[in-house]
């Protein structure tokens, strides 16, 4: 029984440490975002993400459903502009496989691989910054990083659901501590 609950934490901390979205956030102490309760999407500032425009609908709808989720309203006088932007960057890992078997060098026999192997994925990091709308400073930004799908449709939308909601879990400061 003991044996199980190890491996049963073991199993549970894998899990943990392969989240497939990696998450940051920071904030201005000073803003109080209990006044914040409406919002608007900051046309400008998301024009400028440097991602397609059917990509750009489908981040805002995600974004959209999880501030209502928050309770925020949707306002054409809002206290929180919503802008976006992204990065992009193709990142390399390179695995070493030096295994072999037995000793010395016998040239009628091939004794083991030695050699690397080479992967590349792409890897994207979304922006949601919140500014306050009287303002016009930024006064909430969360960030999220994680590889892109970009074949199938069905999971690319998926995909981007679950980077805006873990990105938004962070918002409003210390949400995630209650």
């Amino acid at each position: 029984m003991k044996a199980f609950k190890i491996i049963s934490l073991l199993v549970l901390f894998v899990l943990a440490a392969c989240s497939s979205v990696r998450v940051a956030a920071d904030y201005d102490k000073n803003a109080n975002f209990d006044a914040y309760n409406s919002y608007a999407f900051y046309k400008p500032g998301i024009d400028k993400a440097k991602i397609s425009d059917l990509d750009k609908k489908r981040i805002l709808r995600s974004i959209d459903s999880e501030l209502s989720i928050k309770g925020m309203a949707k306002s054409e006088s809002p206290t929180l502009l919503v802008s976006i932007f992204t990065k992009e960057k193709e990142r390399v890992d390179v695995y070493q496989r030096n295994f072999g078997y037995g000793w010395g060098w016998n040239p009628w026999w091939y004794g083991g691989y030695y050699g690397n192997s080479v992967s590349t994925t792409t890897e994207g990091t979304l922006y949601i910054d919140l500014i306050d709308a009287k303002t016009n400073e930024l006064v909430w930004q969360g960030m999220g990083t994680s590889t892109l799908v970009t074949k199938n449709i069905e999971k690319k939308e998926e995909r981007i659901r679950e980077i805006v909601k873990e990105i938004l879990a962070e918002y409003p400061p210390g949400a995630m501590k209650k």
